[in-house]
């Protein structure tokens, strides 16, 4: 099944409103808000989130049909950041591994200043295929719709990796007398 990719043009007004019914027309339970009321969507659109000089959108199409969304953001800075919307129907079948290798091409390609690019998402084993190496856990950062508070991980493809098809990951224990994995240390009450 062919997949492609097209460039969102969120200033023409039949573009705007495709994105304001993708955005709410399905749930995003790895993203803050994992419903989007279309008057939200309308005020992200409006507000310039997904075009302008230093955002962009582009549309995944499966067999003819929106089946998601990559978003670009700070193209104009060294680190870019992505946010990837799957559909639903499409999760799990491979297509944001797909997304992932052809938005990595692509900012690469075409921003030949950008270093790394970064992503925190929930679809890790996509992005360690992809070449992506986690370098944060961030402990109950990241609000819920239920009011709690999850753990965040950020993930990050460096420009020579991509280019030499390999990786390395940080050095988690550099610093003596940290505590380890599953190993707590004791802290002074009230910090």
């Amino acid at each position: 099944m062919e997949t492609t990719y097209a460039r969102v043009e969120p200033t023409h007004p039949t573009h705007a409103q495709h994105l304001v019914d993708f955005l709410s027309g399905d749930t995003w339970p790895f993203h803050v808000a994992d419903v989007v009321c279309r008057a939200q969507a309308r005020q992200w659109v409006e507000d310039g989130r997904y075009g302008g000089p230093d955002n962009r959108a582009f549309w995944i199409t499966r067999a003819g049909e929106r089946a998601g969304l990559v978003r670009l953001t700070d193209l104009r800075d060294d680190t870019p950041l992505f946010d990837l919307r799957i559909r639903s129907q499409h999760r799990g079948r491979g297509l944001g591994g797909q997304a992932l290798a052809w938005l990595t091409r692509n900012v690469f390609t075409e921003f030949p200043g950008v270093r790394r690019i970064e992503g925190n998402t929930a679809m890790r084993r996509a992005l360690r295929r992809s070449g992506y190496v986690k370098e944060a856990h961030y402990r109950d950062a990241w609000p819920a719709a239920d009011g709690r508070a999850r753990d965040a991980v950020g993930y990050a493809v460096l420009r020579r990796h991509w280019l030499s098809g390999t990786t390395t990951v940080p050095d988690w224990d550099d610093e003596p007398g940290a505590a380890g994995p599953g190993r707590e240390r004791r802290t002074p009450a009230g910090g």
